[in-house]
């Protein structure tokens, strides 16, 4: 029997995600833990296994198209089970699924496309032609604007060749077409707005496409269009197509044209590298980083490229956010409005680890292959103080404090894209040697962008390193739905004021370091953050583990 495929939940606080690329057609055979498609959320990209073996039958998420989790994304079918009537309905290069025709008993096949209504391009084969329907770009979207047709009633049209440009509260995209033809009728003009499968073009068949003056003009004289400039005339129209030598379209979506319009910017210089060459958003940007903030003039000579940074790539411009970015800031908003934020900021001498990392470096990454940095030692610091004050590793879930039963530490790594939070699991389990090996092989993968699901998701307390940057403190966000967050700021010599046993004050240079506990009120009280911090503070000051 047929098995949904779903998006799955790539965290506790993660609830949509994109689909990058599809694996597999429809159509194509897959084993069961088979690599089925790509997808990537503000916290990782990775690939999805298919949870059974059988025929990928109908693809509804296309590429490029962000989802709810749960969301039904595909079908695997038994082998042998409705394939037969698929028409290989595989994603086109702008990330439409095309159609799957069922046979119904009748000598034309229905092409209509089940998946309407979760952004796939819906169609109808008629006698007639095929109807192109105004496609569903999201579960919250129920009408789009067509701003612009990239064909002419009476043109040609290839498969998965771009047709129309729709624009929605959301997107703007390029809609291709799910047929090759002659695109007969246009049925709703640029600039008018419609409701999902409002159908709002026609496009004939093989007898369309014949290569005779008499079907040419046949096709010719049933043209109709909504737009007043387009009046089919009598004499014979064949069907032309633009050869590569005349100048080969370049796929692109409103946005990108727009930007290179803003930028004087010349597309056929820019390499693509979404789907099927598509230049995106992020290649224009790179382009422009390495050409200069204004890009190149389209009269004038190549200025020689002058580097700017990745971080500010276009200095005095306006620039969309990306899917991270975006995703990000969401997340910092809602968490604001669902915690009280306090923050707690506590001087910690740092010397006798500074003098153990020194003195044990070279050793440790000798023997065990791994650099000694000063995270593993805040890091087993935190867990062993988290140990203790088990209302810091808590959550407000329903009216009710939930203890977790697992320290799961979370780690915030910087990257050029954004920032990710991949997760040591169960670390109250693991030795010093244990941590820094997990901490350094997370943070690396999280870079590379090799991180599976699990590995950044199900965090119960952060730390996030912004003294590496060197300002003193931070007073960092909570990432929900943890209770507390520690920022560690720089570390740094200073003159500290040193009393013994009987009370006499010398002045010495220390290694000092800020620690500031982010920490949401409604579960823990000031109180509460003072002992936990007042405790991290004297394990970290009076260091005496082995570590390894």
């Amino acid at each position: 029997m047929p098995t949904d495929v779903i998006m799955p939940q790539m965290g506790e606080s993660i609830f949509e995600g994109t689909i990058t690329k599809w694996l597999k057609k429809a159509g194509d055979s897959v084993q069961k833990d088979e690599p089925l498609f790509e997808i990537s959320t503000d916290k990782v990209d990775a690939e999805i296994p298919s949870p059974v073996a059988g025929i990928l039958a109908e693809i509804k998420v296309s590429e490029g198209e962000t989802v709810q989790v749960n969301t039904v994304v595909a079908v695997v079918s038994e082998s042998g089970e409705a394939i037969a009537q698929a028409q290989e309905p595989v994603a086109s290069g702008d990330g439409f699924p095309e159609p799957v025709s069922k046979i119904e008993g009748q000598a034309e096949p229905s092409n209509a496309d089940s998946s309407a209504g979760s952004g796939s391009p819906s169609t109808v084969s008629m006698a007639g032609g095929t109807e192109i329907v105004m496609p569903q770009m999201g579960e919250s979207i129920f009408e789009g604007t067509i701003t612009k047709w990239l064909k002419k009633a009476g043109d040609a049209v290839q498969k998965d060749e771009p047709l129309f440009e729709i624009s929605t509260d959301k997107v703007d995209a390029e809609i291709p077409s799910p047929v090759a033809g002659v695109l007969t009728e246009i049925k709703v003009h640029e600039g008018a707005t419609v409701q999902i499968n409002t159908v709002v073009a026609v496009i004939g068949g093989a007898a369309a496409m014949g290569t005779s003056q008499n079907g040419a003009a046949q096709a010719a004289a049933t043209i109709t269009s909504a737009k007043p400039d387009v009046t089919p005339t009598s004499s014979p129209a064949v069907p032309t197509i633009v050869s590569t030598q005349e100048g080969k379209r370049l796929r692109s979506s409103p946005l990108v044209r727009r930007i290179a319009k803003d930028k004087n910017l010349d597309l056929s210089e820019i390499r693509g590298t979404g789907s099927a060459g598509r230049i995106t958003k992020e290649d224009v940007i790179r382009h422009l980083s390495q050409s200069g903030t204004n890009g190149p003039k389209a009269t004038s000579p190549k200025p020689e490229a002058k580097p700017v940074s990745v971080i500010s790539p276009l200095v005095g411009q306006t620039v969309p956010l990306s899917k991270m970015r975006a995703i990000i800031a969401q997340r910092m908003v809602e968490s604001l409005q669902i915690s009280p934020h306090v923050h707690s900021v506590f001087k910690v001498d740092m010397t006798r680890i500074v003098r153990v990392r020194e003195r044990e470096k070279a050793r440790f990454e000798a023997r065990n292959g791994v650099t000694l940095t000063y995270m593993p030692f805040i890091a087993a610091a935190a867990v062993e103080t988290l140990r203790k004050y088990p209302v810091v590793n808590a959550s407000l879930e329903s009216g009710a404090i939930r203890y977790h039963q697992n320290i799961n530490l979370g780690i915030a790594v910087a990257l050029e894209w954004g920032l990710i939070v991949p997760v040591v699991k169960q670390a109250e389990d693991r030795s010093f040697l244990g941590l820094a090996r997990a901490i350094a092989d997370l943070a690396e993968r999280a870079r590379a962008k090799k991180l599976k699901p699990e590995e950044a998701s199900g965090s119960t307390f952060t730390l996030t390193n912004s003294g590496i940057f060197g300002e003193e403190f931070g007073t960092p966000i909570i990432n929900q739905p943890e209770s507390a967050i520690l920022a560690i700021g720089g570390l740094k010599k200073e003159a500290v004021v040193l009393t013994d046993a009987e009370g006499n004050d010398t002045i010495a240079i220390r290694s000092m370091q800020h620690f500031c506990l982010g920490f949401d009120h409604r579960t823990i009280d000031g109180a509460d953050a003072g002992r936990f911090m007042g405790e991290l503070k004297k394990t970290l000051e009076n260091w005496d583990k082995e570590i390894g």
